[in-house]
Protein backbone atom coordinates (compact mmCIF):
# COMPACT_ATOMS: atom_id res chain seq x y z
CA UNK A 1 0.00 0.00 0.00
CA UNK A 2 1.56 3.13 -1.03
CA UNK A 3 2.29 6.18 1.47
CA UNK A 4 -0.05 8.80 -0.33
CA UNK A 5 -3.72 9.64 1.55
CA UNK A 6 -6.96 8.46 -0.19
CA UNK A 7 -7.41 12.43 -1.30
CA UNK A 8 -3.56 12.19 -2.63
CA UNK A 9 -4.00 9.23 -3.91
CA UNK A 10 -7.28 10.40 -6.07
CA UNK A 11 -6.36 13.77 -7.22
CA UNK A 12 -2.77 12.09 -8.65
CA UNK A 13 -5.10 9.25 -10.19
CA UNK A 14 -7.56 11.42 -12.04
CA UNK A 15 -4.65 14.56 -13.16
CA UNK A 16 -2.75 11.45 -14.78
CA UNK A 17 -5.26 9.88 -16.36
CA UNK A 18 -6.69 12.99 -17.32
CA UNK A 19 -2.98 13.80 -19.32
CA UNK A 20 -2.70 10.43 -20.95
CA UNK A 21 -6.65 11.08 -22.28
CA UNK A 22 -5.04 14.37 -23.37
CA UNK A 23 -2.20 13.34 -25.20
CA UNK A 24 -3.84 9.87 -26.28
CA UNK A 25 -6.80 12.63 -28.01
CA UNK A 26 -3.69 14.70 -29.31
CA UNK A 27 -2.04 12.48 -31.01
CA UNK A 28 -5.07 10.22 -32.39
CA UNK A 29 -6.44 13.26 -33.74
CA UNK A 30 -3.71 13.97 -35.86
CA UNK A 31 -3.16 10.80 -37.72
CA UNK A 32 -6.89 11.45 -38.77
CA UNK A 33 -8.38 8.71 -36.31
CA UNK A 34 -12.42 8.83 -36.68
CA UNK A 35 -14.12 10.20 -33.69
CA UNK A 36 -15.35 6.87 -32.48
CA UNK A 37 -11.99 5.38 -31.99
CA UNK A 38 -10.64 8.35 -30.22
CA UNK A 39 -13.67 7.39 -27.55
CA UNK A 40 -13.13 3.87 -27.60
CA UNK A 41 -9.14 4.20 -27.34
CA UNK A 42 -9.47 7.39 -24.72
CA UNK A 43 -12.16 5.07 -21.99
CA UNK A 44 -9.53 1.83 -22.63
CA UNK A 45 -6.86 3.39 -21.71
CA UNK A 46 -7.64 5.19 -18.85
CA UNK A 47 -9.61 2.73 -16.99
CA UNK A 48 -6.71 0.30 -17.61
CA UNK A 49 -4.52 3.05 -15.92
CA UNK A 50 -7.00 3.48 -13.01
CA UNK A 51 -6.85 -0.29 -12.54
CA UNK A 52 -4.04 -0.62 -13.05
CA UNK A 53 -2.61 1.81 -10.06
CA UNK A 54 -5.07 1.16 -7.93
CA UNK A 55 -4.25 -2.45 -7.13
CA UNK A 56 -0.95 -1.32 -7.02
CA UNK A 57 -1.66 1.78 -4.47
CA UNK A 58 -4.83 -0.16 -2.65
CA UNK A 59 -4.63 -3.70 -3.44
CA UNK A 60 -7.18 -5.07 -0.53
CA UNK A 61 -10.18 -2.35 -1.65
CA UNK A 62 -12.59 -2.85 -4.18
CA UNK A 63 -13.07 -0.90 -7.44
CA UNK A 64 -16.47 -0.31 -9.23
CA UNK A 65 -15.41 0.97 -12.23
CA UNK A 66 -17.91 2.29 -15.70
CA UNK A 67 -15.33 0.15 -18.18
CA UNK A 68 -15.05 -2.70 -15.78
CA UNK A 69 -16.42 -6.58 -14.81
CA UNK A 70 -18.16 -6.01 -12.08
CA UNK A 71 -15.56 -6.75 -9.12
CA UNK A 72 -17.96 -8.91 -6.47
CA UNK A 73 -15.28 -8.09 -3.55
CA UNK A 74 -17.30 -5.18 -3.13
CA UNK A 75 -20.37 -6.20 -1.36
CA UNK A 76 -18.11 -7.65 1.35
CA UNK A 77 -15.87 -4.21 1.87
CA UNK A 78 -16.18 -0.90 3.52
CA UNK A 79 -13.74 0.40 1.17
CA UNK A 80 -14.85 0.51 -2.24
CA UNK A 81 -13.26 3.07 -5.30
CA UNK A 82 -16.00 4.25 -7.73
CA UNK A 83 -14.61 5.88 -10.60
CA UNK A 84 -15.56 6.92 -14.39
CA UNK A 85 -12.22 6.98 -16.44
CA UNK A 86 -14.04 9.11 -19.30
CA UNK A 87 -17.08 10.76 -17.91
CA UNK A 88 -18.64 12.91 -21.30
CA UNK A 89 -17.10 10.06 -23.75
CA UNK A 90 -18.80 12.10 -26.90
CA UNK A 91 -17.25 15.34 -25.68
CA UNK A 92 -14.04 14.03 -25.63
CA UNK A 93 -14.32 12.50 -28.90
CA UNK A 94 -15.13 15.90 -30.46
CA UNK A 95 -12.15 17.94 -31.11
CA UNK A 96 -11.13 21.17 -28.98
CA UNK A 97 -14.17 20.26 -26.56
CA UNK A 98 -12.80 20.68 -22.55
CA UNK A 99 -16.60 19.18 -21.32
CA UNK A 100 -15.56 16.14 -20.38
CA UNK A 101 -13.62 14.69 -17.25
CA UNK A 102 -11.92 12.01 -15.05
CA UNK A 103 -14.12 11.10 -11.63
CA UNK A 104 -11.95 8.67 -8.65
CA UNK A 105 -13.77 8.37 -5.92
CA UNK A 106 -13.77 6.61 -2.58
CA UNK A 107 -16.45 5.34 -0.84
CA UNK A 108 -15.56 4.32 2.75
CA UNK A 109 -17.36 2.45 5.62
CA UNK A 110 -21.44 4.38 3.46
CA UNK A 111 -19.60 7.54 3.26
CA UNK A 112 -17.12 9.48 0.78
CA UNK A 113 -13.65 9.13 2.00
CA UNK A 114 -11.56 10.51 -0.59
CA UNK A 115 -12.95 12.35 -4.49
CA UNK A 116 -11.45 14.04 -7.21
CA UNK A 117 -12.79 15.29 -10.62
CA UNK A 118 -9.95 16.74 -13.22
CA UNK A 119 -11.38 18.79 -16.30
CA UNK A 120 -8.25 17.62 -18.12
CA UNK A 121 -8.70 19.58 -21.63
CA UNK A 122 -8.82 23.02 -18.77
CA UNK A 123 -5.83 21.30 -16.55
CA UNK A 124 -8.01 21.86 -13.77
CA UNK A 125 -8.61 19.59 -10.91
CA UNK A 126 -10.67 19.38 -7.73
CA UNK A 127 -10.52 17.40 -4.64
CA UNK A 128 -12.41 16.52 -1.48
CA UNK A 129 -9.02 17.33 0.19
CA UNK A 130 -8.23 20.23 0.16
CA UNK A 131 -11.63 21.46 -0.67
CA UNK A 132 -12.53 24.33 -3.58
CA UNK A 133 -13.33 27.40 -2.12
CA UNK A 134 -17.00 28.34 -3.39
CA UNK A 135 -17.60 31.72 -4.73
CA UNK A 136 -20.04 33.94 -3.41
CA UNK A 137 -23.06 34.04 -5.78
CA UNK A 138 -23.39 37.48 -7.62
CA UNK A 139 -26.10 36.93 -10.04
CA UNK A 140 -29.69 38.19 -9.85
CA UNK A 141 -31.65 35.19 -11.75
CA UNK A 142 -30.11 31.56 -11.17
CA UNK A 143 -28.39 29.44 -13.76
CA UNK A 144 -29.31 25.81 -13.79
CA UNK A 145 -26.78 23.87 -15.83
CA UNK A 146 -28.17 21.03 -18.38
CA UNK A 147 -27.52 18.28 -20.57
CA UNK A 148 -26.53 19.41 -24.21
CA UNK A 149 -28.34 16.76 -25.71
CA UNK A 150 -31.37 16.96 -23.70
CA UNK A 151 -33.54 18.83 -20.90
CA UNK A 152 -34.03 16.65 -18.10
CA UNK A 153 -37.57 16.92 -17.07
CA UNK A 154 -36.79 17.86 -13.66
CA UNK A 155 -34.20 21.04 -15.06
CA UNK A 156 -37.00 21.80 -16.45
CA UNK A 157 -39.34 22.35 -13.98
CA UNK A 158 -36.85 23.61 -11.96
CA UNK A 159 -35.75 26.51 -14.50
CA UNK A 160 -39.18 27.64 -14.86
CA UNK A 161 -40.00 27.38 -11.67
CA UNK A 162 -37.40 29.60 -10.31
CA UNK A 163 -36.83 31.86 -13.53
CA UNK A 164 -33.55 30.87 -14.19
CA UNK A 165 -31.47 31.11 -16.78
CA UNK A 166 -30.21 27.66 -18.43
CA UNK A 167 -26.61 26.79 -19.49
CA UNK A 168 -25.60 23.53 -20.96
CA UNK A 169 -22.32 21.16 -21.03
CA UNK A 170 -21.13 18.08 -21.59
CA UNK A 171 -20.29 15.47 -18.54
CA UNK A 172 -21.81 15.39 -14.78
CA UNK A 173 -18.33 16.20 -13.51
CA UNK A 174 -18.36 19.49 -15.80
CA UNK A 175 -21.55 19.78 -14.91
CA UNK A 176 -20.89 19.72 -11.02
CA UNK A 177 -18.20 21.45 -11.10
CA UNK A 178 -19.51 24.41 -13.09
CA UNK A 179 -21.64 25.01 -9.72
CA UNK A 180 -18.58 24.07 -7.71
CA UNK A 181 -16.53 27.38 -9.08
CA UNK A 182 -19.41 29.85 -9.51
CA UNK A 183 -20.54 29.48 -13.63
CA UNK A 184 -23.83 27.88 -12.32
CA UNK A 185 -25.79 27.57 -9.42
CA UNK A 186 -28.25 24.35 -9.84
CA UNK A 187 -27.48 20.93 -11.46
CA UNK A 188 -30.54 19.45 -11.57
CA UNK A 189 -30.26 15.52 -13.12
CA UNK A 190 -33.26 12.73 -13.74
CA UNK A 191 -33.62 9.95 -15.94
CA UNK A 192 -30.35 8.28 -16.71
CA UNK A 193 -27.31 7.88 -14.41
CA UNK A 194 -24.57 5.34 -12.93
CA UNK A 195 -23.26 5.33 -9.68
CA UNK A 196 -19.78 6.31 -11.25
CA UNK A 197 -21.17 9.51 -13.10
CA UNK A 198 -21.82 11.02 -9.81
CA UNK A 199 -19.96 9.46 -7.04
CA UNK A 200 -17.06 11.90 -7.29
CA UNK A 201 -18.33 15.15 -8.24
CA UNK A 202 -21.01 14.90 -5.64
CA UNK A 203 -18.21 13.99 -2.87
CA UNK A 204 -16.13 17.17 -4.56
CA UNK A 205 -19.51 19.90 -4.32
CA UNK A 206 -20.58 18.21 -0.95
CA UNK A 207 -16.91 18.96 0.40
CA UNK A 208 -17.39 22.50 -1.34
CA UNK A 209 -20.13 23.26 0.94
CA UNK A 210 -22.59 22.60 -1.75
CA UNK A 211 -26.01 20.75 -0.98
CA UNK A 212 -26.16 17.11 -3.07
CA UNK A 213 -28.71 14.65 -2.70
CA UNK A 214 -31.16 12.75 -5.23
CA UNK A 215 -34.21 14.39 -6.34
CA UNK A 216 -36.34 13.75 -4.12
CA UNK A 217 -34.32 15.01 -1.17
CA UNK A 218 -32.94 11.69 0.24
CA UNK A 219 -29.03 11.17 0.99
CA UNK A 220 -26.93 10.03 -2.09
CA UNK A 221 -25.68 6.53 -0.94
CA UNK A 222 -23.04 4.55 -2.93
CA UNK A 223 -22.16 0.83 -3.78
CA UNK A 224 -25.64 -0.61 -4.12
CA UNK A 225 -25.50 -3.86 -5.49
CA UNK A 226 -27.23 -2.34 -8.83
CA UNK A 227 -25.20 0.43 -10.35
CA UNK A 228 -27.77 2.63 -11.75
CA UNK A 229 -28.27 5.62 -9.51
CA UNK A 230 -30.47 7.74 -11.70
CA UNK A 231 -30.91 11.33 -10.34
CA UNK A 232 -29.32 13.49 -7.94
CA UNK A 233 -28.93 17.35 -7.40
CA UNK A 234 -25.98 19.58 -6.87
CA UNK A 235 -27.28 23.41 -5.96
CA UNK A 236 -25.84 26.13 -3.86
CA UNK A 237 -27.93 25.66 -0.57
CA UNK A 238 -29.61 28.68 -0.63
CA UNK A 239 -31.47 27.36 -3.45
CA UNK A 240 -32.70 23.96 -2.06
CA UNK A 241 -35.58 24.72 -0.84
CA UNK A 242 -36.78 26.53 -3.80
CA UNK A 243 -35.92 23.69 -5.95
CA UNK A 244 -37.89 20.83 -3.91
CA UNK A 245 -40.72 23.00 -3.69
CA UNK A 246 -40.61 23.27 -7.33
CA UNK A 247 -40.20 19.68 -7.78
CA UNK A 248 -42.32 18.33 -4.39
CA UNK A 249 -44.28 21.12 -3.60
CA UNK A 250 -42.24 20.88 -0.25
CA UNK A 251 -38.60 22.44 0.44
CA UNK A 252 -37.11 19.56 1.70
CA UNK A 253 -38.30 16.77 -1.20
CA UNK A 254 -40.68 14.28 -1.56
CA UNK A 255 -40.62 12.06 1.41
CA UNK A 256 -42.62 14.72 3.34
Amino acid sequence: MSTETDSELATRLAVEAGRLLVELRDEMVGKGAPSWQVMDHGDLQSHRFLMSELRAARPDDAVLSEEGVEDPRRFGTDRVWIVDPLDGTNEYGERGRHDWAVHVALWDHGRFGAAAVSLPALDMVFSTDPAPTLPAQQRDIPRVITSRSRNPPAAVIVANALGADAVRLGSAGAKAMAVVVGEADIYVHDGGMYQWDSAAPAAVAEAAGLHISRIDGTPLVYNGRDPWLPDFVVCRKEYAPDVFEALWGHPEGRQH
